[in-house]
């Protein structure tokens, strides 16, 4: 019996992960979230993995409201970089594989080609910096580890698609940026690819998005052709939107080392986009 911790078990990846291996024969999770356990109290964390003994931490917690970041820097730090920290620690003590979610924000979006995972992080906002810093201490710490940077993520909880579909209900209008670039993914294609490696010695950083990249205004306007919807797409620019913390504009990722060390690879965005909605009844 393989038993796997996982963090942030209520978020969209920590649900699809339960989803994913429930008539899995051999596997036993040990669901946490911030009730159960506080990543941050290196104490905590140290006595759940003692006790437990696991196979596998998969580190789905993370302070991932990118604009309040910019304001609560602290907590953005204990959370997205310590917290990874004390995972790194307690999983090198108890022999477990550390398996630790990252994001496209470790780069700065200059980047004209996709961006391969050997790519200098040069991140820009409090959130990307915390994230940069997070992969450093698992690095440090921990010598059993697999770094899945993803980006614009949807599932099973408050995600893009979601909030487009809701407006679509009360707008005939919606305004999206559309100079942003990147890939939308689906919890079920990233929690595949986690699958195709967790078992296996091949440790390393990994870039996990679905195939092929899109703007957010173009992704909107995807979201309601397959809907049905007749809502309007008003693009704008980053910069006339505001938002408080800067973006990458261009963080397309390149699953190069799925690819090259597992063979695997990712569902293109249209076609993972068209699975979820069909899942949500459209």
């Amino acid at each position: 019996m393989k038993k796997i911790i996982v963090t942030g078990c209520n978020g969209q990846l920590g649900r699809e992960i339960n989803k994913f291996y429930a008539d899995k024969r051999g596997i036993e999770f040990v669901n946490t979230d911030v009730d159960e356990l506080d990543i941050t109290d290196i104490e905590a964390v140290m006595e759940l993995c003692r006790g437990e003994k696991p196979y596998a931490i998969i580190n789905c917690a993370a302070y991932t409201a990118v604009d309040a970041c910019e304001t609560n820097q602290d907590l953005a730090f204990k959370i997205n970089t310590l917290g990874p920290r004390n995972l790194a620690i307690a999983a090198t003590e108890v022999g477990a594989k550390l398996v630790h979610i990252s994001t496209d924000y470790v780069f700065d979006g200059t980047k004209q080609t996709p961006y391969m995972e050997y790519d200098k992080p040069q991140p820009q906002s409090v959130y990307g910096i915390t994230k940069s810093r997070a992969e450093d201490m698992v690095k440090h710490f921990c010598h059993r580890y697999f770094i899945f940077r993803t980006a614009w993520l949807y599932g099973d909880g408050k995600n893009f698609v979601k909030t487009m579909l809701n407006l679509a209900e009360t707008h005939d209008t919606v305004t999206v940026v559309n100079d942003q670039f990147g890939t939308p993914t689906s919890t079920v294609e990233l929690v595949k690819a986690i699958d195709s490696i967790i078992f296996t010695d091949n440790y390393g950083t990994y870039h996990a998005t679905c195939e092929g990249s899109t703007n957010w205004a173009n992704f909107a306007e995807e979201i309601f052709r397959i809907a049905g919807k007749d809502t309007k797409v008003i693009p704008t620019s980053t910069a006339a939107y505001g938002a408080p913390a800067p973006r990458p504009l261009h963080s397309i990722l390149e699953n190069y080392m799925l690819k090259m060390v597992g063979g695997y690879t990712f569902a293109d965005w249209h076609d993972a986009l068209e699975v979820y909605m069909k899942e949500l009844g459209y």
